[in-house]
């Protein structure tokens, strides 16, 4: 049973039990935030390096981000699907410009834009590849939480969840080439993977691996799909993490970051894949002006010359003293790329680690329990890494043995 619990908010006692309960959250209630920083309702502050899960890219509330909300809020938010809207124009463009393919759907989250690479996949194993409906995907995958996205993905103690699962989906290791040629029969249309596996506790597909996939889809006659949820706009110091190999996806998903803390996901893909018919695809509030123009900003900041160098700078600088912290406390490796990184604990003190953090004043993510994951804003400066890294000292000496 889940008791019953009450914060004082602004002076008044407020219950969070209206509030359905599918995860622990400590009992804080966030009332704003600014750049890397959050403060709860007593005032208190806290360093984010999670940012809504590697939302926030540009960090909590940056002006730009606000005045495109407040300027689109008062021009027009949503007038329907079934028109053009301006921003949304923009954004497509925008992202063909950047990733070399050609057509966007917009929906609300990963999880669609995933869902949507699943059916547009689909549908073209239909028209060109005999009724192929198969997709390889990886081991402690993650692709969302829609049946057939669960499905898809790989997390183990999701293996008996919420059956029957959607079928289709043959799982392999990532960074084994040859796991994925046998995995590929007549039937299958597609093979689709996370250039990170953030969520499995971010575990890199190398550029070898990536460009070796690649050919072999090519070869196979089948579609490469890319779940660059959370690694695109600039979370690896590329606008894109598959650009880091030289190669290009068929059909690539799209999130997180490309809101900068709005609401907002794509499907995107090249024109030759794109077979969708009227009918086929839709959604309420896919692609609203309100929500492309505030992507429109993103992508225009993120794109500004020197923006993504910064990013590899501090990047490396977190690297390098996560490195440190590593040695003194006798932590494994810092896996990752850009500003998506993770220590290895070697030990399963992770959701501890969490809790003693955010007892510190620090927001860190466990994504498995050996490993902290570090999502900061795309705009954290050195200063802030070595804030963190102090408060994470202090919290590491708490586990020595």
């Amino acid at each position: 049973m889940i008791q019953s619990k009450a914060q004082s908010v602004g002076g008044t006692l407020a219950s969070f039990d209206a509030v359905m309960e599918i995860t622990h959250r400590p009992p804080v209630v966030f009332v704003a935030g600014r750049g890397s920083w959050l403060r709860d309702e007593t005032g208190r502050q806290y360093l984010d390096f999670v940012q809504g899960w590697a939302v926030n890219c540009l960090g909590h509330c940056p002006d730009v981000v606000t005045a495109a909300i407040v300027t689109q809020a008062g021009r027009l938010l949503n007038c329907s699907p079934a028109y053009y809207n301006a921003p949304m124009i923009r954004l497509a463009e925008l992202i063909a410009q950047h990733s070399g393919l050609h057509r966007t759907f917009f929906t609300n989250s990963g999880a669609e834009a995933v869902e949507g690479a699943i059916k547009l996949a689909r549908k073209w194993g239909q028209c060109h590849r005999k009724d192929a409906y198969e997709i390889v995907t990886m081991h402690h995958g993650f692709h969302g939480r829609t049946l057939a996205t669960m499905s898809a993905s790989g997390k183990p103690h999701w293996e008996h969840l919420f059956e029957p699962k959607v079928p289709g989906f043959r799982k392999v290791e990532l960074n084994d080439i040859d796991q994925v040629e046998q995995a590929i029969t007549s039937n299958t249309v597609a093979v689709m993977l996370e250039p990170i596996q953030g969520e499995a506790g971010v575990f890199v597909a190398t550029d070898a691996f990536l460009r070796d996939v690649r050919v072999l889809t090519k070869q196979k006659g089948i579609l490469l799909i890319l779940d660059e949820i959370q690694t695109g706009i600039g979370r690896t110091g590329k606008m894109f993490g598959f650009q880091h190999a030289g190669v290009q996806p068929d059909i690539m998903a799209l999130a997180k970051g490309l809101g900068g803390g709005i609401a907002l996901g794509a499907l995107v893909a090249h024109e030759d894949v794109c077979c969708f018919e009227h009918g086929d695809q839709g959604g309420t509030f896919n692609g609203n002006a309100f929500a492309t123009a505030v992507g429109c900003t993103v992508m225009e900041e993120i794109a500004k010359p020197g923006f993504l160098p910064e990013v590899v700078r501090v990047g490396r600088y977190l690297v390098d003293r996560l490195g440190g912290l590593s040695r003194k406390h006798r932590c494994g490796e810092v896996r990752g790329r850009g500003l998506l990184l993770a220590l290895d604990l070697t030990r399963e003190i992770g959701p501890d680690a969490v809790a003693e953090a955010f007892r510190r004043g620090l927001l860190l993510n466990a994504p498995r329990p050996d490993s902290l994951r570090f999502m900061p804003a795309l705009t954290v400066t050195t200063e802030e890494v070595d804030r963190m890294i102090e408060i994470l000292d202090e919290v590491l000496a708490q586990f020595r043995d």
